[in-house]
């Protein structure tokens, strides 16, 4: 690859940086409107219970894994989401010495409830596209989300098993 090829690459990846750091600032400022629903969990901590609405109950450390953090920040964000009644600790049925994380009915709700509300949001902002348009970026974005988390050694990317969060 010739230098003028390599700073041609590397000018792309700059203007799609800009872009993609203006994406995700954007997309914060909608997840912190979006978290506002009554009775809404801390929006920290909603992709646990997205996690295991879609994936089913898991371990303290699997939950980890598949969220790419760390155990104790996990393990502290679910103790309050057990106390706020949307997660429940059940017997793990392979080894009683260990408990699965499973959603309550209320955190079910409380997914379901958000996810409504982020596809009405999402609706809206895409209203005058062309359903060509947004069916190419829905492939795009998911090639690029393969390709990050291949990228980055994941060992496990919850978005791949299905995960409608």
């Amino acid at each position: 690859m010739t230098e003028l090829a390599r700073q041609e690459e590397l000018d792309v990846a700059d203007d799609l940086g800009v872009e993609l750091v203006r994406t995700i600032r954007l997309l914060a400022k909608a997840k912190a409107k979006l978290s506002s629903i009554p009775g809404s969990a801390d929006h920290s901590s909603f992709p646990i219970i997205a996690t295991l609405v879609c994936e089913g109950p898991r371990r303290t450390s699997a939950l980890a894994e598949a969220l790419h953090t760390e155990v104790s920040t996990i393990s502290r964000q679910t103790s309050a989401l057990v106390q706020q009644g949307l997660i429940e600790r059940q017997a793990d049925p392979n080894d009683g010495r260990a408990c699965l994380l499973a959603p309550t009915a209320a955190g079910r709700e409380l997914y379901e409830l958000a996810r409504q509300e982020r596809n009405r949001w999402l609706a809206a902002t895409l209203r005058d596209w062309d359903a060509d348009d947004v069916e190419r970026l829905i492939g795009l974005l998911t090639r690029l989300n393969i390709d990050l988390a291949d990228n980055l050694g994941a060992s496990h990317d919850p978005t791949r098993q299905g995960e409608k969060a």
